[in-house]
């Protein structure tokens, strides 16, 4: 897929068919069978290049990463993966790594689903919800309006993550004070500070654990 026009334009080093053949490795060193339906993959790479690779890629980075990002879905799809997320792939350089030899970084990251959020790196949005009770995962927040707010696996909740550690009625919040995390007798269980918890008062900074995701109760 990536070989036609790459391939003329660099004559040695890194190819990028080379690194097409990795990320398919990486997806199948990297396979998880979660169940008989299904076997989670990553969705988000970074690929680590040296300085001389990086500066003769770079100019083709933008396609690159379009291509294979491509190639990530078409490989999930033939070999009936899933993938939990949308599929980042990030070029970045290295430099302590030598001319020829590159490095492929992998995870698994579940996409969040709620109605209400807000992009933390937009300055409006941010300033709205400031001093509003909320749940951030990355740059996103999930502002917590609701006398109890459902979080998991399920379609009926009202923050929705596709992680296969995740229950489908996972853990809920309740409006209070304090407000409330508790489990809802989850599979795998609600994680805070590495300890499973039944119920537990929020404060500034706690941070939930539900599977691999991670969510940043925030109340300022």
């Amino acid at each position: 897929m990536v070989n036609g026009a790459f391939a003329r334009a660099f004559k040695a080093e890194v190819q990028p068919v080379e690194i097409a053949s990795a990320l398919q490795r990486e997806l199948d060193d990297r396979a998880a069978i979660i169940d008989r339906e299904r076997t989670i993959v990553p969705n988000i790479f970074h690929i680590e290049l040296s300085p001389h690779d990086y500066t003769r890629l770079a100019v083709f980075r933008d396609a690159l990463q379009g291509e294979l990002t491509n190639l990530v879905k078409g490989y999930a799809t033939e070999q009936r993966y899933t993938l939990l997320g949308t599929v980042q792939i990030v070029i970045s350089q290295d430099d302590e790594l030598d001319t020829g030899i590159f490095r492929v970084r992998s995870e698994a990251r579940a996409e969040v689903a709620a109605k209400g959020t807000t992009d933390l790196d937009n300055a409006v949005g941010a300033a709205v919800i400031a001093h509003q009770p909320r749940l951030e995962i990355g740059r996103t927040a999930y502002p917590l309006v609701r006398a109890i707010t459902r979080i998991g696996r399920g379609a009926d909740v009202d923050i929705r993550i596709d992680d296969p550690g995740a229950s489908r009625n996972h853990c809920e919040i309740v409006m209070g004070s304090p407000l409330i995390v508790r489990d809802l007798n989850s599979t795998n269980g609600t994680m805070v500070d590495g300890k499973r918890i039944t119920d537990l008062a929020l404060t500034e900074g706690t941070a939930i654990q539900i599977g691999s995701t991670t969510l940043v109760f925030r109340s300022s």
